[in-house]
């Protein structure tokens, strides 16, 4: 209590201190306000001058922390919106890029596809070749079998006669010594030069056969190298053939394999429906021998067409899959899949001008054409496997329901119709009715398509 007494006369005495310097600032002022009866003044005193004061320089303050915030909002947005706009640019030129990237790809498919086809027919040239020289060789040993039976005989007879002339000498000798004939010794001499004559002329013909035996021979020789070279050039070429394929399959492979899509059972769907050319090959048979021996070039051959057979399997079901992309011209990416604003956004937003043209993404049947709610102008298509891809907000409908589409056509144009901030085009790919991340499917077909 006594310090509370004392602190009073203090507080008093600073409390009248700034009360004087207040009225020495703020002298009071009166404010005269004449009509025409009368004359009034409102009395200002030092202190409601200075709440005035000290109020308008706080809403003064207040106005100028308040601007400062709001220009460094103004600049920083400016800046994320730079940013945003940096970041969009190098995200087209990837999109180029990998734009390019997949067409190079496509190419390289087609060129290897062709390089196959040609490295194909001289396979079949060189395996016609192959059996004509295989039928050479069996005509040849045929011959030379026939030829070496023939001087065997020849040989033979040979021998016999020269058996049948000593005999004969040797009656000569027993004639001439117990009976001197000379009938029987002409004849004996007659007989004698002609086993002779033919001795010769069997001689000339021994001759001759070996001579033919030696060039078949040779020939069998040359037949054999023939072979050994073309068995090596078989070699190279499929090899090559072999490169060729899995080069075309890996790309396509890896493509279902990033989707996880069932590809075998796919690929049996393919197989069972299908009903044009180039579908499912046979497995071809290079010998005509007739015999059951398996036969390495053949195998190896069939390896290949199996190969092939996959490879355009693979192509058909491609077709009929959702793996194309949907906007050919000028665009930029603007929203993708998943939550956006608190809501789940079912598709992929690409803008660019009104007009810009909108292509199937796969083989399929219009299931709608037509206006529908927030989508605005919208197009479904339906495809196998129980895919459905659907084309929003579009400008102009270019198809009709129950038509059937094929993949890169031209199905629409990009508009701004429906719930739409700008001209974009919204794509959504459904399985079963649920909606999957179409840049899945865009991206695992970069390479390929």
């Amino acid at each position: 209590m006594v310090q509370w007494e004392r602190d009073r006369p203090l507080t008093r005495h600073t409390s009248a201190k700034a009360h004087s310097a207040i009225e020495r600032l703020f002298p009071e002022q009166r404010l005269f306000l004449r009509s025409d009866t009368e004359t009034r003044f409102i009395r200002l005193s030092p202190v409601t001058q200075f709440v005035g004061v000290a109020g308008s320089a706080l809403l003064l303050g207040w106005t100028i922390l308040a601007s400062a915030i709001l220009l460094m909002h103004g600049l920083g947005a400016g800046d994320l919106r730079e940013q945003a706009l940096r970041e969009q640019a190098i995200y087209e030129a990837r999109l180029n890029e990998l734009a390019a990237e997949r067409d190079a790809r496509a190419s390289e498919a087609s060129a290897a596809t062709e390089r196959f086809s040609v490295a194909l027919s001289e396979v079949s040239a060189m395996q016609s070749r192959l059996l004509a020289s295989e039928d050479r060789r069996r005509e040849l040993e045929t011959g030379i079998d026939v030829i070496a039976g023939t001087l065997r005989q020849a040989m033979e007879e040979r021998d016999s006669a020269r058996n049948e002339i000593e005999t004969l000498v040797a009656e000569l000798a027993e004639t001439e010594a117990e009976q001197p004939d000379v009938t029987r010794l002409e004849d004996l001499e007659a007989t004698l030069g002609f086993m002779t004559a033919a001795l010769g002329d069997m001689a000339v013909k021994r001759d001759s056969m070996s001579d033919y035996v030696s060039e078949a021979e040779m020939h069998l020789d040359r037949v054999a190298l023939d072979q050994k070279l073309e068995a090596q050039r078989n070699e190279r070429i499929f090899s090559q053939i072999e490169d060729a394929v899995k080069t075309s399959l890996e790309p396509i492979d890896d493509m279902f394999s990033q989707v996880s899509l069932p590809t075998d059972s796919i690929i049996e769907q393919v197989r069972r429906s299908y009903s044009g050319q180039g579908g499912p090959m046979t497995p071809i048979i290079f010998s005509t021998s007739g015999d059951a021996e398996p036969d390495p070039l053949t195998d190896r051959a069939n390896d290949v067409l199996a190969q092939l057979d996959a490879l355009n399997l693979y192509r058909l079901a491609a077709q009929k899959l959702p793996f194309g992309f949907p906007v050919k011209g000028a665009y930029r990416s603007t929203s993708g899949f998943g939550p956006r604003w608190g809501r789940m956004h079912s598709g992929h937003d690409w803008a660019g001008p009104v007009g810009t043209a909108i292509h199937a993404t796969a083989d399929g049947v219009v299931s709608f054409a037509g206006r529908s709610g927030a989508y605005g102008n919208l197009i479904k298509i339906k495809h196998d496997f129980g895919f459905e891809t659907r084309y929003a907000h579009l400008s102009r409908i270019r198809v009709n329901v129950g038509e059937r589409v094929s993949l890169g056509e031209r199905i629409g144009d990009m508009g701004n119709t429906g719930r739409s901030t700008g001209p974009h085009l919204h794509y959504e790919i459904r399985i079963g009715g649920n909606a999957t991340n179409p840049m899945k499917y865009i991206k695992a077909a970069r390479d390929v398509f």
